[in-house]
């Protein structure tokens, strides 16, 4: 999969011409926050775990969460277990480091939003490529991801920084 049918993709509310490329990698949540100029946070980074089954389970949260294991397990009724690079290629048709929740090629995917997203006015997940991203509400995310809707199963977040 590739930029082009993620771009493609959000054609159909006029989001297309609003992804944007870099001449630098931004695979990660640190590299994309250089390319955009903005903190980690505000990177919506999408996970991508098994449900045992053919599909998965996707949850975008900002670049500053974690999965919690004990929320993870009380929504979903399983073990959160993050799924290998080739199954997140085969289950998603994207690669680590362009993983997005847009233009997914396995129609069993289910796509879930974290409540770490919503202090932010605006986030940006990546788009189908390792140097692409592109800004978002919430609202145009959950929109033009067809998420399922809003779960708080992450961590670290919340909780004051660690002042040393």
């Amino acid at each position: 999969m590739s930029v082009t049918t993620v771009k493609e993709y959000l054609k159909q509310w006029n989001k297309d011409a609003a992804v944007r490329e870099f001449e630098v990698s931004s695979a990660t949540v640190e590299l994309a926050a250089q390319a955009l100029g903005v903190e980690p946070a505000r990177i919506a980074k999408t996970l991508s775990f098994s449900d045992d089954g053919d599909g998965c389970i996707l949850i975008v949260a900002a670049g500053d969460a974690k999965i919690d294991n004990a929320k993870f397990k009380a929504f979903f009724h399983r073990k959160a277990r993050m799924l290998s690079p080739d199954e997140v290629i085969a289950r998603t048709g994207h690669a680590i480091g362009g993983v997005c929740p847009f233009a997914i090629t396995n129609p069993a995917a289910r796509i879930w939003l974290d409540e770490s997203l919503k202090r932010f006015a605006t986030v940006f997940p990546a788009c189908g490529s390792s140097n692409s991203a592109i800004e978002l509400t919430c609202a145009e995310l959950e929109t033009c991801s067809r998420a399922l809707g809003w779960i708080d199963v992450c961590k670290g977040w919340t909780e004051p920084p660690i002042i040393c």
